[in-house]
């Protein structure tokens, strides 16, 4: 009882302490509701009780065995071992301390109960129950407000699914940004900073360096560190872990599974919302021969290549037709030759399927086409289709960003100039593309909508 005492002192002179945040301000109050309640019992605490120990076996009071893995303040891991330094471990005892309040109490006074007789015990824990309702009361008004506003919010804009839940199939600056712009956002908005919930998914290695992204979750799973095909590209492992903590979407960030068409395909067989493009829109605009054919369908200007002049109708599965996409690669370096004469040289030999820097070559005569087809196709992923295009001498790289929803509509968001490159790779984007003329960018953005 006196180390639960502890707990509740410490724990509302640390959060009193803290930045005036809501969230902050709302969990310093529940702990000095606490310790007024346990000091009403026993009065004020006493002795040098081991308040680290306590906070961090979870398992030795009954109170705290059922709390789930959620983090207080920014997010501080609640596990033991969860920081191997005091400042960044600080804030995982108080979040212990503030969230399990009422289990300590109530288990305190039955502890006290049991060795002070029988109707003291009875009133004592009478009182813990009251307190222990009176903290919970309040949390379950707010989460049912949060959800009632979510809902209003959809209906009014004729939305047909409420998403609360989200995982972060991602880590770094990514699920950092993501957070924290959706937190952003929903205050804005919705009035209500925390109305959603973020699970994130870390390696040990993200663990053992505190990131920042884990302690702006609510809930972090450990996934297998490694090779990201381990953890954040694993497709199977992130449809399971979707499934298992019930969340309502998925948003993969960028890089890792964000481009893999298996995806969302997968998560729509578990309902569960994606949030990012259909699987055929990924299979066609991942593929740089099909998202040419789509281009020149749509009407966006293109520069003469091996593919030129060709237009498709989508399939029922939204791909481009298998007859239609040959007509645009090239085969061997002969092919890649004779669309080199007649599109005039100097010209790109690229995979389809490269990237990064891999698998594309300048050739500006036949003899270098010959040198380098078979070291372009190496590079690529086996079997990975080749196309030829003409190279624009002293061009800028300026790339349109756009946004579309299930419904067909399209917006673009202004555009980045990513023309400073280091072998074939981006080194920064800038943006807004200044040095784009204003009715040249117009038209780009038509196209790019279109």
């Amino acid at each position: 009882l006196k180390c639960t005492q502890l707990v509740c002192w410490v724990a509302a002179r640390a959060l009193r302490s803290m930045p005036a945040m809501s969230k902050m301000r709302n969990s310093a109050a529940a702990c000095v509701a606490g310790a007024a309640a346990v000091e009403s019992l026993c009065g004020a605490p006493v002795g040098p009780q081991a308040l680290v120990g306590f906070a961090l076996a979870p398992g030795s009071t009954p109170g705290l065995a059922a709390q789930p893995p959620r983090q207080a303040l920014r997010g501080a891991g609640t596990e033991a071992g969860a920081s191997k330094d005091g400042a960044a471990g600080a804030p995982a005892v108080v979040g212990v301390a503030a969230t399990a309040v009422a289990g300590a109490a109530l288990g305190a006074a039955a502890v006290a109960g049991s060795t002070r007789g029988g109707r003291q015990a009875a009133r004592r824990s009478k009182k813990a129950a009251r307190f222990v309702s009176m903290l919970e009361q309040p949390a379950a008004a707010e989460a049912k407000l949060g959800i009632e506003v979510l809902e209003r919010y959809v209906k009014e804009r004729g939305g047909n699914r409420v998403l609360k839940r989200i995982l972060i199939a991602n880590n770094g600056m990514a699920a950092t940004k993501a957070i924290i712009s959706i937190k952003q956002w929903a205050y804005l908005e919705l009035g209500l900073e925390n109305i959603l919930e973020f699970v994130v998914m870390a390696t040990r290695d993200d663990l053992d360096a505190n990131a920042e992204f884990i302690r702006l979750a609510d809930t972090f799973i450990e996934v297998p560190s490694g090779k990201n095909i381990f953890n954040y590209a694993n497709v199977d492992l992130i449809c399971e872990t979707a499934k298992a903590q019930k969340v309502d979407a998925v948003w993969p960030g960028w890089g890792h599974a964000s481009e893999n068409p298996e995806l969302p395909k997968k998560l729509k067989a578990l309902d569960i919302a994606f949030i990012g493009p259909t699987s055929h829109v990924m299979s066609v605009l991942g593929d740089k021969i099909a998202a040419n054919i789509l281009a020149q369908t749509a009407g966006v200007p293109s520069i003469p290549w091996s593919g030129d002049g060709l237009t498709a109708n989508l399939t029922d599965e939204g791909t481009i037709p298998d007859e239609t996409f040959k007509k645009g690669c090239v085969f061997t370096a002969e092919d890649a030759i004779d669309c080199a004469e007649r599109i005039g040289y100097p010209v790109m030999v690229k995979a389809s399927e490269g990237g990064g820097g891999k698998g594309i070559r300048m050739c500006t005569s036949k003899e270098e086409i010959e040198a380098n087809f078979s070291q372009v196709q190496a590079e690529a992923p086996p079997g990975s289709p080749v196309f030829v295009m003409q190279l624009c001498t002293g061009a800028r790289h300026i790339e349109v960003q756009i946004m579309g929803d299930m419904h067909g509509n399209a917006v673009a968001l202004s555009g980045r100039d990513c023309s400073t490159q280091r072998r074939f790779q981006k080194i920064f984007e800038e943006g807004p593309p200044s040095i784009v003329p204003k009715d040249t960018f117009t038209e780009m953005e038509r196209a790019a909508q279109r």
